[in-house]
Formats: structure tokens, sequence, C-alpha cells
């Protein structure tokens, strides 16, 4: 077990999102006040609006969103204004009034031009290489990433069994590419994410989870470190500060 990880508990989902706003706020400020900026990377998914519209409203950020960059810890491999789109769920409830003076650094770009789903799962080596370049000169590591976790213990893109898999695990790079399996894994879309090594360098790491289901699923993944339960390899370290926020 991780000897860095702590755990919250909230009330409810509205109280969670208010305080793990509140706790990455205190998190980028500082940062910004000891080095003159401060690096960002939030998960998509269907949790974190109420999470990225406390954040954005954070008084404590008012004058420090210029000097803030985010990204994402993984992507579909999808044009930003597709309804899938991770980026486009960022841009509408996070980089909203004064927090949309951040730095914003996408992990799947115009590149795709327009590919379909089908064609940038055949290009995701090119897509991977793009993202790379991109967030090379970026100010690591990580001040902060807020993770997400599926049923089937997957965080960022690391999902189970999926072609990719032991590449984003194993690589030094900052980035690797993940082809989920739509029935195996319940997933749609090649996916672009943080590697494994880049989320471990991270200054602190925090996991919101709400409900039973997940609960029980956190439960068993903070045992012992699987490839087979992806959470569990950020849960079963010693080496990164882990933080998880948790509701019924």
């Amino acid at each position: 077990m991780n000897a860095k990880l702590t755990e919250h508990h909230l009330p409810d989902e509205r109280h969670l999102a208010e305080a793990l706003a509140q706790d990455i706020a205190q998190r980028l400020a500082t940062a910004v006040s000891e080095r003159g900026s401060a690096l960002l990377a939030v998960s998509g998914g269907k949790s974190p609006v109420a999470l990225f519209q406390a954040l954005a409203a954070q008084p404590l950020l008012a004058t420090a969103w210029p000097h803030i960059t985010v990204l994402l810890v993984d992507e579909r491999c999808v044009p930003p204004t597709h309804a899938d789109s991770n980026a486009r769920l960022v841009h509408e409830h996070l980089l909203q009034g004064l927090a949309a003076a951040a730095r914003w650094v996408p992990l799947v770009n115009g590149e795709l031009g327009h590919l379909t789903a089908a064609q940038a799962s055949m290009d995701v080596q090119r897509l991977r290489l793009a993202a790379e370049a991109r967030l090379a000169p970026l100010p690591w590591p990580l001040d902060v990433a807020v993770l997400g976790m599926g049923l089937d213990a997957h965080t960022a893109s690391f999902f189970p069994g999926a072609p990719g898999l032991g590449e984003a695990l194993a690589t030094q790079a900052r980035c690797a590419w993940v082809l989920p399996d739509p029935v195996l894994n319940k997933a749609q879309h090649a996916r672009i994410t943080l590697s494994l090594s880049t989320l471990l360098a991270a200054r602190h790491l925090c996991l919101p989870l709400s409900g039973s289901a997940k609960h029980a699923v956190y439960a068993q993944a903070r045992q012992a470190a699987t490839a087979e339960l992806p959470i569990s390899l950020l849960l079963c370290q010693t080496h990164t500060p882990v933080a998880v926020w948790l509701s019924p």
C-alpha cells in the first residue's frame, strides 16, 4: 500500500467538487508563486463537470490562470468538436471566465483533420508523435493530475488487456497510444494518454470517486499493484502522493 495515500470523505458530490477544487487551486497557486508557472492535467468522462466549474470559479486563481497550463490525462482520437472529445468538455466547463486565460495544450489536435475514428485507430503512432512534440516544452513535472477511474479499474487510458497498454505502462515517453476494445473495454475510439511514468512523476495525484460501485473497485485495487486493475499501479506505489476523494 502507498504510505503517501490519503483519503478525504465528503457527504456528497457537490461538497467533494468544492473541496477538491479548493485543494487544487491552493496547489496551483503555490506552484505559480514558487516557480512562476503551474502544470495541470485533468481527466474527461462523465464525472468532472462539477469539479471543472468549481475550479474555474476559484478566487485564489483569479490572477494565476495566465501562468497555468492545462492538458488532458488522456484523449479520444476524435476532432475537438466531436461529442466524445474530452477537449470539448474542458473548454465548455473549465476554460471559462478568468480560467479562459490559461494555456491549453491538446493531446489530439488539428492533425486529425477529417480522419474517421477507424482511420485514427490505424494512425495512432503519428498522433502520438505529434502529441509528444507539443508536450516536450512544457514545465514538467505535472503539479497536479486529476485522475478518473472506470468500473473496470482503468485510469487515464490504461484499459485492461488493450493493445498498447504494455507500452503505456513501460515507456519513459510523455505519452502513448492505446486501442481499447469496444466490447471488452466498453470504450470507443483510439486514445492518446499520458504514460504511467509521466503520471508517477507528478508532484500530486488526486482521484475523486463517488458511488458504492466505484468505492468497491477502489477497495480492491488498493490491495496490490496489478496491470489487471490499472488504477492500482498508481494507488500501490510509494513515490508519488495520491489523495483519494470519496463521496457516497
